[in-house]
């Protein structure tokens, strides 16, 4: 849930990945970087994260090892 820091709602991900054929962007709950990698396995094509990164909780570097360490792609 959005600003929440509790992680993504993979319940509604999973919800909408089952319905739509257009990439699932998963926005809003990050707060730990176990946080991403279920959103990708719930079915999100992307996640995306902001206060995380602009309080300084996180580097972007961070996440993108931590999913890649996770087998996930990362550009």
């Amino acid at each position: 849930a959005d600003g929440t820091k509790d992680g993504y709602d993979t319940e509604m991900i999973e919800a909408v990945r089952k319905h739509v054929t257009v990439p699932v962007i998963a926005s809003g709950g990050a707060g730990r970087l176990a946080d991403f990698a279920p959103a990708i396995e719930a079915g999100a094509d992307a996640v995306l994260a902001a206060s995380v990164f602009h309080f300084g909780d996180l580097r972007i570097s961070e996440v993108k090892g931590a999913l890649r360490d996770a087998g996930h792609p990362v550009r």
